[in-house]
Parts: structure tokens; C-alpha cells; sequence
């Protein structure tokens, strides 16, 4: 277990529970990147969630949508200092409560009311066609947000009769410091991750609007090189509307997604021959011979673009493209010579006179 992601690097843009996801992976060898992409603001005295509490109690919803855990904990916990629990409580007690996944239902349950159901996608879409079937004209919606406001389920329910009280408990912001998440906006355009982990849809539309004019070169990245692994369907939407890949696991949930990376980033290396040698590609570092040997980034770079064509020879021009701009034909030199220290295999890479190297395969 200690090493199954070992020489793997995997960007964290979640905020909350950051630092627990991080923990699993680096147990498993990987290392982290932590780039929150967004921050949570609670609204406890915004006047917004007054207000809407104050309209629930003044106009008793028939159905309560809880979609998020800390949502539901932050509302009650903003009407208790309002001296509004328990009647708020009552309240919520005789509404069709319907929870938009595990963490919901739990903070419903955690307040001593009832849920009567909830979708296996854990969407909001689902949740509206539910509704919908059982029929909400007439009725009123309570609806807790989860960040930004949800127009199109807010408009989909009003136009099939009901009036929705939408309660906004916390809202988006963006990282009270950035340059960790542009720094892996660059390190994701430059394929030097291997995998980034996104836990919100928010998240994920966040990031690719910091990228601004890098957009492009970083959906390129996760159409090709590097992974987007989602922890569940509804997370992986604004990727998946961008014609990007997304990998997930069947429950999503932290655990979950970790185990997926697990087994889904050892199949995506590069494993081959080279000079008598066994040689398998991870995103940071090279196993020779089952053995882990890190790399430092143009080593790596070089090291990788020699591994798609084993055994063609790569003019120095040719290699120097994988590398930072600014560089010169001696980085090509010193990445290949750090190549053949770093693997303690001097034959691997082979200098072909006057006409640059390849990786050896006989």
C-alpha cells in the first residue's frame, strides 16, 4: 500500500477535506500538489438566509431539497443563533425531505428529521424529474443551495407549479491565495502532473477560468496526458461538456476516488525495454528493474519524449522543444547525462554522432 502511487503527482483542488485526501494519497506514495481551486464562505448573518428562514416559517414548505451536509449543519446552526432552531426544526419535520446524497442525508438524521428519498446519481436534475413525477403544483419548495444558485432546477419546478424559497447557507469564493492554483495550472500545461482531482463542479469550472488564455494547452493536457479524475458524475459535468475524459469511481466518495487513482494511474505508464532494462514510466520518476529512481522535471521530459519512439533518434532541437522555454541545446545535454546517473544505466539513452540520441532497445 505504501508505494502503490509512489513516483505519481496528483493535484488536490478541493478546500475542504484537502488535507485528509492528501493524506491518503501521500500514504500511498504519491506526491501532492494542494491547489484549492475555491473556498467556502459561510453566509451564518447574511440577511439573504435570514430571510429565507424567516419565509419557511411564515409559508411551512411541503418538501425540503437538502443538497449538501454542511449546507443543512450551517443553516440550523445560523437559526440557533437566531433563536429559530426549533421552530425551524418543526417545521422541517412534517416536509417530504429529499437529500442529495450520503453527507445530506447524514445532517438531516444528525438534526432528528426524516429523509424519504434520495437519487442514485446524486444530482440535482434527478431530483427535480422525481419531483416532478410525485407532483409539486401548489406546493412549496425549500430549497438549500449548494453555493451558487441553481436556475435551471429552481425554473424547472416553477414551471411545473411549485414555489421554490431557495436558501443560500454558504457561496464560492475564490482561494485567499491563488498562486498555488496557478502554479498547477502550469504544471498541468506542461503534462508535468499526472493526475488532478477535482471533489466539486465548481471546482473544476474555477480552475479552467484562473487558466484565462492557458484554457486551451490545459483541456489539451487533460484530453491526452493527464488524468481528470472526478470523485462522481455531477462533479465531472463542466469536464465532460468540454469534450474531456473523466475518470471516477462507482461511489463517490474520497475513499473511493483514491482507491480508483490506485488502479487506474499504474495503467496509463509506459512500460518497455531499454539496453537489457526494464524500464516503466511514472509521472515523476523512472522504475528501472523494480526499482523507483525520481527525476527531476527535464530529465523526465527528455526521458519521455525518447520512450514514445524507442529506438528513432531525436535531434537536440527535436528535444529541447520538451523543455522550458529559455533553454538551450546544453539542457538537452545535462537532462541526458541526469538521465543516465539518475537510472544508473548509462546505456539506456545513446548518443548517436551528429545526430542526437535515441533510447536503446537492443
Amino acid at each position: 500500500m505504501a508505494d502503490e502511487l509512489a513516483g505519481f503527482t496528483i493535484g488536490v483542488t478541493a478546500d475542504r477535506r484537502r488535507d485528509e485526501l492528501a493524506a491518503m494519497l501521500e500514504r500511498r506514495g504519491a506526491r501532492v500538489v494542494l491547489a484549492p481551486a475555491l473556498r467556502i464562505v459561510p453566509l451564518a448573518d447574511d440577511s439573504d438566509l435570514r430571510e429565507a428562514t424567516r419565509t419557511c416559517l411564515q409559508r411551512p414548505p411541503d418538501i425540503l431539497m437538502a443538497n449538501t451536509g454542511i449546507g443543512m449543519r450551517g443553516w440550523l446552526e445560523a437559526a440557533e443563533g437566531w433563536g429559530l432552531a426549533e421552530s425551524l426544526r418543526s417545521v422541517l419535520a412534517d416536509t417530504y425531505v429529499v437529500t442529495r446524497g450520503p453527507k445530506a442525508r447524514g445532517a438531516i438524521r444528525a438534526a432528528g428529521l426524516h429523509d424519504q428519498w434520495s437519487p442514485d446519481s446524486e444530482s440535482c436534475e434527478e431530483v427535480v424529474e422525481h419531483l416532478r413525477r410525485r407532483g409539486v403544483a401548489g406546493q412549496v419548495i425549500a430549497m438549500q443551495l449548494h453555493g451558487d444558485r441553481q436556475p435551471e432546477c429552481t425554473m424547472a419546478l416553477e414551471a411545473a407549479g411549485a414555489t421554490v424559497i431557495e436558501v443560500p447557507v454558504y457561496r464560492w469564493a475564490p482561494p485567499t491565495d491563488s498562486a498555488p492554483l496557478h502554479r498547477l495550472i502550469d504544471l498541468v500545461a506542461a503534462r508535468l502532473v499526472d493526475a488532478v482531482t477535482f471533489t466539486s463542479a465548481p471546482a473544476a469550472e474555477a480552475l479552467l477560468r484562473a487558466a484565462g488564455d492557458r484554457a486551451e494547452a490545459v483541456l489539451g493536457a487533460f484530453r491526452s496526458d493527464v488524468l481528470a479524475s472526478c470523485v462522481g458524475a455531477v462533479t465531472a459535468e463542466p469536464l465532460h461538456r468540454r469534450g474531456v475524459p473523466v475518470s471516477m469511481p462507482a461511489r463517490a466518495r474520497l475513499g473511493a476516488l483514491v482507491r480508483h487513482l490506485v488502479d487506474e494511474l499504474p495503467r496509463r505508464t509506459v512500460t518497455l525495454s531499454a539496453a537489457g532494462h526494464q524500464l516503466t514510466l511514472r509521472g515523476h520518476a523512472a522504475v528501472i528493474d523494480g526499482e523507483l529512481r525520481p527525476l527531476a522535471p527535464a530529465p523526465m521530459a527528455v526521458l519521455r519524449a525518447l520512450a514514445r519512439s524507442p529506438g528513432r533518434v531525436f535531434s537536440r532541437t527535436a528535444l529541447l522543444r520538451t523543455l522550458p522555454r529559455g533553454a538551450d541545446e546544453h539542457a538537452v545535454e545535462m537532462a541526458v547525462a541526469r538521465i543516465r546517473a539518475s537510472l544508473d544505466a548509462p546505456r539506456v539513452v545513446q548518443t548517436v554522432v551528429k545526430r542526437g540520441y535515441r533510447l536503446r532497445v537492443d
